[in-house]
């Protein structure tokens, strides 16, 4: 029998990733669920966008992961004490990819000591203070949908998605004499995930600069953005202002998923999970 995964949530659309990819490659069976009001962007190209209210969500993945070999949550951290006390035999995987949990591990631990296995998606966010189970995962790419751009982009030209860091990516534009693009998503609404690609393609270089809300800038290796960018064959000027020019094999999806394969079949070996 085929395993059956459930993901709950779908981050920046790395459950869709996953579930697409390790369907295609290991023959599995997986369903991916987020509420609609939650993707505003379209991340969700694979599985299902439910029309309801964040209550009646929890309600609905509680009945659902019954009928799965391994949950695996992403963000959404406050079901896994639910699910454990519901299913106390079924593997919990936890997934954690920014904001969620980027300095918040003691205040969360209530909710990830509950999992069988939790998973951070960047360097920056492990705090080995509180977090000495949590295992480095990387962010995969749909390279079937992010890919060498057809047509080749104008020379000497830069995207930058706004994040509270417009004036550094100023400042790297004009430190390598590029004509500079800033795209504000309150302004100008979202780019839908599948159209991104044709947006990234006209250009040679993505800067990949953020604050957080509180000024802080977020020392972020690559975005999945910023990935999705090397995919398409744009150069990225990173948080540093140093500059990377391929996608890493790290972030390839059948790379990935292989990992993800195999740490589902251990987990659902209880002597295997990990535990406070």
């Amino acid at each position: 029998m085929n395993m059956k995964i459930l993901h709950i949530g779908n981050t920046a659309g790395v459950g869709s990733i996953i579930a697409k990819y390790m369907d295609q490659l290991f023959g599995t069976e997986s369903l991916v669920v987020q509420r609609r009001v939650s993707d505003p962007y379209g991340f969700t190209t694979h599985g299902e966008l439910l029309d309801c209210g964040a209550k009646m969500f929890t309600l609905k993945c509680l009945l659902k992961a019954r009928k799965f070999d391994v949950v695996h949550v992403h963000y959404f951290d406050k079901i896994v004490p639910f699910l454990k006390f519901l299913y106390p035999k079924k593997p919990v995987v936890l997934h954690y990819h920014g904001d969620d949990i980027r300095g918040k591990w003691n205040l969360k631990r209530k909710y990830w000591s509950k999992a069988d296995f939790i998973l951070y998606s960047t360097l920056d966010l492990l705090d080995d203070e509180t977090s000495k189970q949590a295992v480095y995962m990387p962010n995969p790419v749909d390279t079937a949908i992010f890919r060498s751009c057809p047509v080749k982009s104008k020379p000497k030209t830069a995207f930058h998605f706004s994040y509270n860091a417009d004036d550094l990516a100023i400042e790297y534009a004009r430190k390598y004499g590029l004509e500079l693009t800033i795209y504000d998503k309150q302004k100008h609404g979202a780019i839908p995930h599948l159209k991104l690609p044709e947006v990234l393609c006209r250009y040679e270089y993505y800067i990949d600069v953020k604050r957080n809300p509180y000024g802080e800038l977020l020392k972020v290796p690559l975005s999945k953005t910023a990935l999705e960018a090397l995919a398409c064959g744009l150069k990225v000027i990173t948080w540093n202002g140093e500059i990377v020019e391929s996608l890493s094999e790290e972030h390839c999806p059948g790379k990935v998923v292989r990992q993800f394969f195999h740490l589902y079949l251990r987990l659902k070996e209880p002597v295997n999970r990990i535990k406070d």
